[in-house]
């Protein structure tokens, strides 16, 4: 029995140079040890102590997720300060409303957040908190208990006003206990997968959030990886190559990752028809090609937040992972229930963990009393204890015969139609999750002339030409009492949600009330302008109105190759659609685009999935299956992203051999010969010694000729060559590896040997010009975690009288992704020698001219960042 949570803090310490964080964030990955995250709570709770900041008062953290969050939230902790984390997706009004109401002492958190914030609070940004705080570290105060109060979460949920629940240690040791004493027998296993991993998709501001990404890990010493980019072949990489146990998310993101596996693995449907009966051992390796894509290691899905879809759960299982599923509210500091991961309960939310107490009242609403609930509020500026000590939880629930707890839906949510009939929304749901057309439905109440009806409303994948059908098949598993007579079609490509992906019903209420709804008399169109919206973000310009004139992404909309590049990024986040950049590259118009979204859509849609009826019947028409499978082969061959070549991204550059061959090379032979043939002169006013990972810089010049690349590697002091690599086209690195002749279609014998040796003695990877552009940034991100500094050329191109052309809008997307400080050089002189205008040997023309790194803020656009470069390098130019 634990004390109270800063005691996880010894065990940091005790864990040392573990890895306890990993942030996926842009291109970049940063790793922080469980030592490190204790000292920095440390001195973050000196901080505290310093500014006077006591028992009681409040700190508002308001920030993405990373180890500084998890570090001032620990410090916190320490002093027995309360911590108001806020969601990153929240507004800033109803940030100022909590900061108004809280009334903290400081706010803490990432620099874009805290800026827009109005107020004269205290702030204080983790961008500078290294050289903020303290050097001494403090300890626990010496009165924290199981009672004192740990933070203060506001939530609204999907309706209702903000409420602050004032959590206790105690409160949170309640849920966490539990699951501690019942690993400890499964530990002496868990040293031989050690360590564990957990890729964490959830804010840290939610208690589920909390559970898996604060308390579950620390009693394993496990790495918590956060990913903030919800994409589905994202997410599966990341899974794979960090080698990853347990994912960690909403069931939003397990619907999104089985609708990107069905598009992937065009026979999935049937593989998973005959896969039912077959034991978990054998279906495993019935479907180890799957479990290869996520990696030999990784085993189960955790989730939580909302309900799980039978369909969703039935999907995972029958793949032989397993997924566990909990059952808690911000009240009870997370959990209530919980399946166990080596017993689940299907279809269930697991059952009580031991301290609970669960009864159910006669209308299914589920109450509950334990350690865990919260006893306080906060409102007005001041708790407010809790009057009751059982919790109306407001979630109607049903009782297994083997004590798990099934979902049944929010009693507040529950539509009494005009007959007295009461409908729960989600069994009405459920019949239309399972269509393949839609993407995602709510069941919400409509007022009519004869009362209140049920009135379905969908967002689509593909086209709304199929809604009456999906009615129809929908009604057909309903009971007569829960038929549903009227829908209405989203405009956008998803419902409303919050952070932890539950559908805000009450903002789809009061939308439907000024909305024409489909029925036998009315007819509804989809709004399509979501696009239009998207591609404006994008290019930051108001685009014109489509009318009658089908607009053109780059004439009309001003949409580049990097801004396509977002755009499709985009699409593929919001949408959970795999991008296939070869057929994405053809469209040329918003028209084309409308068809791309919607034939991308459609690939899931057209899928003959037998019904779960027909399942439950085994009546399933093999043959059929087959031919409908085969055709949509076809469509996938030419759509999915693993039938594009791929340019090659070496890593074997990077081996420890072949660096210590290159370093020979560049100082025994490229820099001679530079020396003896060129004779350059180095204009460097101060630059830094740099050559930790910490510090890799991008390195952007102009460019004029074939002897750029020697001539950087001659100019940068050795700390930051022997560390370096170059981007360079891609498509010309492509045709040396396939030993093709550019322009040509004679082959070229020479090319693979050409394409090895750039590879080796200078670290080359391809930047291509039209495609597989995040591919590529990509893999720049690893270069720059592995210590390397990068050399670009922005203008994509050579100039031919080195004249400064403009820069690609791309290198202001890289820089924002890879968040890392530019050194602009200049390349002088080059130019008249290209044109033939004096001799090349030794004319003492050349000069390289080396300026200051740059830093760039979050806040920066793509545009402003690429206009301070490019000013960065004309300067030099003109010095």
């Amino acid at each position: 029995m634990r004390s109270h949570l800063a005691t996880l803090l010894e065990d940091f310490r005790r864990f040392g140079s573990e890895r306890a964080v990993v942030r996926h964030t842009g291109n970049r990955r940063k790793s922080t040890s469980y030592e490190e995250i204790a000292r920095l709570a440390g001195r973050f709770a000196a901080l505290l102590d310093e500014r006077g900041i006591l028992v009681g008062d409040r700190v508002i953290i308001w920030a993405e997720n990373s180890a500084q969050w998890i570090s001032a939230f620990y410090g916190c902790m320490l002093r027995g300060v309360l911590a108001v984390p806020l969601d990153v997706y929240g507004t800033v009004e109803f940030a100022t409303r909590v900061a108004s109401d809280v009334r903290p002492s400081l706010i803490v958190g990432d620099q874009e957040f805290l800026r827009s914030l109005k107020g004269e609070w205290s702030q204080l940004a983790f961008e500078d908190w290294l050289d903020v705080l303290p050097a001494k570290e403090m300890v626990a105060a010496a009165n924290l208990s199981r009672d004192t109060p740990l933070q203060i979460l506001f939530t609204s949920g999907t309706t209702g006003d903000p409420k602050g629940i004032v959590h206790t240690h105690g409160n949170i040791l309640a849920s966490l206990e539990p699951i501690e004493q019942a690993a400890r027998g499964y530990m002496r296993y868990e040293r031989l997968v050690h360590p564990l991993r957990f890729l964490h998709t959830l804010p840290l501001s939610h208690v589920f959030g909390q559970m898996m990404g604060l308390w579950v890990p620390a009693v394993f010493a496990a790495e918590v990886h956060f990913e903030s980019r919800l994409v589905s072949a994202r997410l599966i990489e990341t899974v794979r190559e960090e080698r990853i146990s347990v994912v960690a998310a909403v069931p939003r993101v397990l619907a999104m990752l089985k609708n990107h596996l069905e598009t992937e693995y065009p026979n999935l449907p049937m593989r998973l028809a005959e896969a039912q009966e077959k034991s978990s051992i054998r279906r495993w390796w019935y479907f180890r090609d799957i479990h290869s894509a996520f990696g030999w290691k990784f085993w189960a899905f955790v989730t939580g937040g909302s309900a799980l879809s039978v369909s969703t759960e039935r999907f995972w299982t029958t793949l032989s992972f397993v997924v566990v599923q909990g059952y808690g509210m911000t009240e009870t500091a997370a959990l209530i229930t919980l399946n166990h991961p080596f017993h689940i309960s299907g279809g269930s939310m697991g059952k009580p963990l031991p301290g609970r107490e669960v009864k159910m009242q006669p209308d299914g609403e589920v109450l509950v009393r334990g350690p865990m609930v919260s006893s306080a509020t906060w409102s007005g500026g001041s708790l407010h204890p809790r009057e009751s000590e059982w919790l109306a939880t407001g979630d109607l629930a049903k009782m297994q015969s083997d004590g798990a707890l099934r979902f049944l839906g929010r009693k507040s949510e529950t539509i009494v139609t005009g007959s007295g009939v009461n409908l729960h929304p989600e069994d009405l749901e459920v019949a239309f999750e399972q269509e393949p057309e839609v993407r995602a439905c709510a069941v919400v109440p409509m007022e009519t002339a004869s009362g209140s009806e049920p009135c379905v409303v969908l967002a689509m994948r593909g086209s709304d030409a199929h809604a009456d059908t999906i009615l129809q098949r929908a009604n057909a598993q309903l009971a007569e009492f829960q038929r549903i007579r009227r829908y209405a079609l989203w405009p956008d490509p998803d419902l409303p949600r919050t952070s932890t992906g539950k559908v805000k019903r009450a903002e789809i209420t009061a939308w439907l009330a000024n909305k024409e709804v489909k029925s036998e008399e009315k007819e509804q169109v989809a709004d399509e302008d979501w696009l239009l919206r998207l591609i404006a973000r994008i290019t930051g310009e108001n685009p014109p109105a489509e009318g009658e004139k089908d607009l053109r992404l780059t004439e009309d909309l001003h949409l580049d190759s990097l801004g396509r590049v977002q755009l499709f990024s985009a699409l593929e986040q919001r949408l959970g659609l795999p991008i296939n950049e070869e057929e994405s590259s053809k469209v040329e118009t918003l028209k084309e685009l409308r068809q791309f979204v919607m034939q991308s859509g459609r690939l899931n849609a057209e899928f003959d999935w037998p019904s779960e009826r027909a399942r439950d019947a085994q009546n399933i028409d093999a043959s059929r299956l087959t031919t409908s499978n085969q055709e949509t082969r076809s469509r996938s061959e030419r759509t999915s992203p693993t039938s594009v070549s791929h340019y090659v991204y070496p890593r074997w550059p990077w081996s420890w051999p072949v660096r210590w061959l290159r370093s020979v090379f560049l100082e025994v032979v490229l820099r001679p010969l530079v020396w003896l043939l060129a004779a350059p002169r180095i204009v460097q006013p101060s630059l830094p010694r740099t050559s930790t990972a910490d510090d890799s810089m991008l390195i952007v010049a102009n460019h004029v000729s074939t002897y750029d690349v020697p001539l950087l590697f001659f100019a940068l002091q050795r700390s930051i060559r022997t560390h370096t690599a170059v981007a360079m086209a891609g498509e010309m690195l492509e045709d040396f590896r396939r030993a093709r002749r550019q322009g040509s279609h004679w082959p070229n014998p020479a090319g693979p040997i050409a394409w090895f040796l750039l590879s080796a003695l200078f670290n080359v990877f391809p930047l291509p010009r039209q495609r597989d552009f995040q591919r590529s940034f990509d893999h720049m991100g690893r270069v720059l975690d592995r210590g390397f500094h990068i050399i670009l050329f922005p203008e994509g191109r050579r100039s031919p009288d080195g004249t400064l052309a403009d820069f690609r809008r791309g290198i202001g997307l890289l820089v924002k992704q890879s968040s890392a400080p530019v050194l602009p050089v200049a390349l002088c002189g080059l130019g008249n020698l290209k044109m033939g205008r004096g001799r090349w040997f030794r004319s003492g023309r050349i000069e390289i001219h080396i300026g200051q790194p740059l830093y760039f803020g979050a806040n920066e656009t793509e545009t402003a960042i690429t206009e301070r470069l490019q000013l960065a390098v004309k300067e030099l130019l003109t010095a």
